[in-house]
């Protein structure tokens, strides 16, 4: 039974979440012990307006992203059969959550919400996805994820021998989401329950990109050895649910940069890893927008603000998330909705695999 990949993916799944339920309850008391509370208001707090939300955050432990990348790690090596995509995606893992620590770490000992400086986390994210995409362009078994770029809803590749634009390609994907995830963790189980959506996707397209008969009957690429990495989605979706069972509201803990930038940056190289990039983009939709609306905000006001000499907003608040938080959204509510929306964007990423 240990070599089919259906058993080996349900055995990580409910080692990962029994895992995440034992392992819980003494990481959050560990935290409280060092003090890694978040001792200072979130920036949605500061801003203030919020009259829809009721409890305040602070005091609550962070670094909870520990407890993630831990079951997730000790899970997938138990069931996983090691493999260069699987120890990539590892490999990326815990180094995004060492970044991710760092910076929960700086807040916490400078007791504001600034931590790391923003160029710092993208120079350690760029030379993490430049590593990965130069070392997949200059192994042979590898190197078509780079060469070759495909595309939803079509079954040929759009470029071939596009090692330049593949790399990068391969970098946006990884710092951009990992990114998009950060910023989309800011309400109580917002960022773990779109993740786990997401996650679902991937096993289901890392498992067709690993069976050649379905892959060839989809029309998509076939990967050798992905099937390992519909496992460690397994071990994701287990831990992501058993940290859910303590970060819904009202939150016990949150996951901080140690899980947001961890759990993002493996998306992306698993995504990149099937040669699915852009297919992820329409899959973690929520994550997409959440995004995108720091960025129009952020431009928007620094080009009003040098034209005019006076900053405006698109949006009441970014990210999109405190947007409806300002408008009167209950915390639930908006967590519940993009839910709703991350689901309907998991079924159009689903529906590319037909419509070809």
């Amino acid at each position: 039974m240990f070599h089919y990949i259906s058993f080996r993916t349900g055995g990580a799944a409910i080692t990962a979440l029994a895992l995440s339920w034992l392992m819980g309850p003494r990481i959050m008391a560990w935290l409280k012990e060092l003090k890694f509370g978040q001792n200072y208001e979130d920036k949605a707090a500061e801003a203030g307006g919020l009259q829809a939300r009721i409890l305040s955050k602070k005091g609550t432990p962070t670094m909870g992203g520990i407890l993630i990348v831990l079951t997730m790690d000790i899970s997938a090596l138990l069931w996983a059969q090691w493999n260069e995509l699987v120890l990539l995606t590892l490999f990326s893992l815990v180094g995004l959550a060492g970044l991710g620590f760092y910076d929960d770490y700086a807040k916490i000992t400078k007791q504001n919400n600034l931590g790391t400086t923003s160029w710092v986390k993208l120079l350690v994210q760029t030379a993490l996805a430049a590593f990965i995409a130069i070392y997949l362009w200059t192994n042979a078994p590898t190197r078509t994820l780079i060469s070759e770029v495909m595309v939803p809803f079509y079954k040929f590749p759009v470029l071939s021998g596009a090692g330049l634009v593949g790399g990068i390609l391969t970098m946006l994907t990884i710092v951009g989401s990992s990114n998009a995830v950060n910023l989309t963790d800011g309400l109580d189980g917002l960022a773990i329950g779109c993740t786990l959506i997401v996650a679902g996707v991937f096993a289901a397209l890392t498992y067709i990109a690993s069976n050649h008969k379905f892959a060839s009957y989809l029309q998509v690429p076939f990967v050798s050895g992905a099937g390992e990495l519909t496992v460690f989605c397994a071990a994701m979706i287990g831990a992501g649910l058993g940290f859910l069972w303590f970060n819904c509201h009202p939150a016990q803990m949150f996951m901080g940069d140690t899980g947001s930038l961890a759990l993002g940056g493996a998306l992306g190289i698993m995504a990149v890893l099937i040669h699915q990039p852009f297919t992820l983009v329409i899959a973690g939709g929520v994550f997409v927008a959440e995004a995108v609306s720091v960025m129009l905000q952020r431009g928007w006001f620094k080009y009003t603000k040098m034209r005019t000499g006076t900053g405006q907003r698109i949006f009441l608040m970014a990210p999109l998330h405190h947007h409806f938080e300002k408008k009167g959204w209950y915390e639930s509510q908006v967590v519940t909705r993009f839910y709703i929306l991350g689901i309907l964007f998991a079924l159009v990423a689903l529906s590319t695999l037909k419509i070809r």
